[in-house]
């Protein structure tokens, strides 16, 4: 579920265009509504008077086979995301970020949801590059971000900025990102997914001692790397588990958190 930033695809199919904080509130509404509709008994339907949507006694079938619904994934990083997150999502789903960035928004978006009497799931997004070492991995990097078209990040970047300087508190999606993040859409590069099979596997472990429960991956040649990422990263994440890695953050922290420390 994406609230939205970009005004011109809103006002290019008739839709109206809302300020932040409404259009978060509109998808809270619409969250409610679908999991209402998902869930409601066939008797009866769906009934719901909201200020941006209205059903009386709306019936879907079939519905999901997904009991009680399908889990809903909400991104976001202002106020407004985290309030939506803790409230009617399943999962909040972050950009890259730093360690102490990482801790807050998890941090708050499950204080809020304990608030309510709910538990929220945590997916971060995450560019991965492998290599035998860390220094050719950070070539490739650098490599990728040399040959980044400037004018289209560029624009991007103009474009997302001006939508997180629109929060209330200037904090929302992309507010911080630079021109070399900006170029893996989601500040994927943050992440730091990057390096030999060794570190990528413990910063992995790093990040699920602080209450990340899924990696939404990328990668530079998808098919191979991926394949890759199977065979050599994941097996040593499995053995980390095993041996009781990723409970305690502290440890995880003190192994290898600097990598994540804000620069």
């Amino acid at each position: 579920m994406v609230s939205g930033w970009f005004k011109a695809e809103f006002t290019s199919v008739g839709e109206w265009w809302l300020e932040h904080a409404e259009r978060y509130r509109r998808s809270n509404e619409f969250i409610r509504c679908l999991k209402g509709i998902w869930t409601s008994p066939d008797e009866t339907g769906f009934t719901f008077s909201g200020d941006f949507y209205r059903f009386t006694n709306y019936n879907l079938s079939p519905k999901p086979v997904q009991k009680p619904h399908p889990e809903i994934f909400q991104g976001g990083n202002s106020d407004d995301a985290r309030t939506n997150g803790a409230e009617v999502s399943d999962w909040y789903f972050m950009n890259g970020n730093d360690l102490d960035g990482f801790r807050a928004q998890i941090d708050d978006v499950k204080a809020r949801a304990e608030k309510v009497g709910r538990t929220v799931k945590f997916a971060v997004n995450g560019f991965v590059i492998v290599r035998d070492t860390e220094e050719e991995a950070i070539r490739v990097l650098q490599e990728i971000q040399g040959k980044a078209d400037k004018e289209a990040v560029e624009a991007f970047g103009d474009a997302v900025k001006q939508a997180g300087a629109s929060t209330a508190n200037k904090t929302g999606m992309w507010a911080n990102s630079k021109f070399e993040d900006l170029i893996q859409y989601n500040d994927g590069f943050k992440t730091k997914l990057i390096g030999t099979k060794e570190q990528v596997a413990e910063r992995l472990v790093l990040l699920k001692s602080l209450g990340v429960n899924l990696v939404l991956t990328a990668f530079l040649h998808y098919e191979d790397e991926i394949d890759q990422f199977g065979r050599e990263v994941l097996p040593l994440v499995r053995h980390y588990e095993k041996e009781g890695r990723g409970k305690d953050a502290a440890f995880e922290i003190e192994q290898t958190g600097d990598v994540y420390r804000k620069q």
